[in-house]
């Protein structure tokens, strides 16, 4: 006889093909009270794998103090979701958790407001395979992130009231946020339409985010075979799961690498290595974490509100890109980028984990720091302020809620970093450089709704007393001359100076300034004194480095 405790009692709402499987791991659990369906057909199916259960036909039917699991169609998730918090149940509902992105933030606040569970369908998030990558990827296994592809491939099934890019996506997406540690800050998407006028058959999506990574997503329901497979690309190594192998074969790592001769690049390869796994499901491992969140308020869950949130947004962003024929989305304008898990730690556990903050001092409890960060004297960052690794926040610097920091970011003394300002890693702000959020600020006319994006590159040098006007951005290792006002994009290696700043010529990534003309011919190449890597015009608009 077990002494273990029962556990939570949840009721199914929707008995359709995935909530046959939802129905059955949670009967295996001792979990599953009832299933709820308004179609006679799917009542009468439930009816008969599940004889000793009641059957619903509708909602309110359902007893209030059940647990429930929304597995019905996507139309329905935020009212149905919405609808049972209000009751205060606890709430499982299968991605996406709405198709609006206004209808999440409701969602977010009962949940908190009654202290509920409200928990999202990112299946992938509870596969052993995915859980194994982000621990290579954390460990620094790969280095640093560079490139991911999936394909999420197959021959139906057919949807008419989602593309297939709502319908595959999600997971994706959500692996991918969680993999790079933040949103993108641009989407693009286009696709395909062969079935049916308005709804896609086959999309790719490529996400891009400011400190140089890109992620490219292609779906389809129009494909001779089944395949899901992500790769994902590092300095250091390569890691490729495919879910369609055996388990002993679903992760592999792959140690390849770049070497030069004769300033030409070669592949070096290595031998693939496969990444132990248990073998779990990851529907039952879902299942078992939404049913401990319900007994522990305490444990952890991944997949709430706030990460679905994040995912719908980028989902959005997609589809708005797709109904514009591929018309890049800039999700940064829409929404300042917020971190899918803490890239640092809480105030809590700050000394622990090598973080200085003096004294006079002010961080937010909310404020995620990096390891190794110091805030200096009379700092203050805000609770919702994102700050990365190895920074340096000099004093009376300021950092808002919505402000994200990457790694090795130093502020010298008085700089103030407000929401919607992106400084990817290595940046470096000059005393008293400004950063602006609207372009025409009013102090009687609120305007919050209006702050703009302002992605500064990696290895960008912002000079004392430079302003950034808001809505432009800084490319990667961009130089911004002391006291220099910023009025348009400055591009990759771009040096600037001036009032409005004008482009006066380039630099290396080391801060040298190269010897090039401000329009090189292409092929143009100078070498820089300092460091001697050798840079060549490419024709366009970017200095490409090669071997020296």
């Amino acid at each position: 006889m077990s002494d273990s405790p029962a556990p939570p009692q949840v009721a199914l709402v929707g008995f359709g093909p995935w909530g046959r499987n939802i129905a059955r791991v949670l009967h295996q659990l001792g979990a599953l009270a009832g299933v709820c369906d308004p179609d006679p057909a799917a009542r009468v199916s439930a009816q008969a794998a599940y004889p000793a259960l009641p059957v619903w036909s509708s909602a309110d039917e359902v007893p209030a103090a059940l647990a429930v699991a929304i597995a019905s169609p996507a139309a329905l998730h935020a009212q149905q979701a919405q609808w049972f918090l209000r009751r205060g149940q606890h709430v499982f509902v299968e991605k996406p958790i709405a198709l609006q992105v206004d209808d999440c933030a409701p969602l977010l606040e009962l949940a908190k407001h009654h202290k509920l569970v409200l928990m999202v369908g990112h299946l992938l998030h509870h596969h052993p395979a995915v859980i194994a990558l982000d621990q290579l990827v954390q460990q620094g296994v790969l280095g640093r992130l560079q490139y991911l592809y999936s394909n999420r491939l197959n021959l139906g099934r057919f949807r008419r009231e989602e593309n297939s890019l709502w319908s595959f996506a999600p997971h994706d997406i959500a692996v991918m946020l969680r993999l790079v540690g933040a949103s993108p800050q641009r989407v693009t998407a286009t696709g395909g339409y062969f079935l049916h006028a308005h709804i896609a058959d086959t999309t790719m999506t490529t996400l891009t985010w400011d400190q140089g990574v890109q992620a490219h997503i292609h779906v389809s329901w129009l494909h001779p075979f089944k395949e899901q497979r992500l790769v994902v690309v590092g300095q250091e190594a390569m890691a490729v799961f495919d879910d369609q192998q055996p388990w002993p074969n679903k992760l592999t790592l792959f140690r390849h690498g770049v070497d030069w001769r004769d300033g030409v690049p070669s592949p070096r390869r290595a031998e693939p290595e496969a990444v132990p796994l248990p073998q779990l499901e990851p529907l039952r491992q879902e299942m078992l974490a939404f049913l401990q969140a319900i007994a522990d308020p305490t444990a952890p869950i991944i997949a709430d509100g706030a990460e679905a949130t994040r995912v719908l947004r980028v989902l959005d962003a997609a589809e708005r890109s797709l109904r514009q024929a591929g018309v890049p989305v800039d999700l940064a304008a829409v929404e300042p980028p917020q971190l899918d898990r803490p890239i640092g730690e809480i105030a809590g556990d700050w000394q622990s984990r090598g973080v200085t903050v003096h004294p006079s001092a002010q961080v937010g409890q909310g404020a995620q720091l990096g390891q190794g960060t110091r805030v200096w004297h009379f700092s203050h960052v805000m609770d919702g302020a994102v700050v990365g690794r190895d920074c340096v926040l000099g004093q009376n610097s300021f950092v808002q809620s919505g402000a994200v920091l990457g790694d090795r970011v130093r502020l010298q003394n008085n700089v103030s970093v407000y929401a919607g300002v992106v400084l990817a890693d290595d940046v470096f702000c000059g005393p008293s450089c400004v950063f602006t959020n609207v372009v025409r600020p009013r102090a009687h006319v609120s305007r919050k709704q209006e702050f703009a994006a302002t992605p500064i590159g990696q290895g960008a040098t912002l000079g004392a007393n430079a302003t950034i006007v808001c809505g432009n951005r800084i490319g990667s290792y961009a130089f911004v001359a002391a006291g220099a006002v910023v009025t348009r994009d400055v591009p990759d290696h771009g040096l600037v100076a001036g009032n409005p700043a004008r482009l006066r010529g380039w630099v290396c990534s080391c801060g040298e300034k190269l010897a090039l003309a401000l329009a090189p011919v292409e092929g143009a190449a100078a070498v820089c004194q300092r460091c001697k890597l050798v840079w060549q015009w490419d024709g366009q608009s970017v200095l490409e480095a090669k071997q020296p």
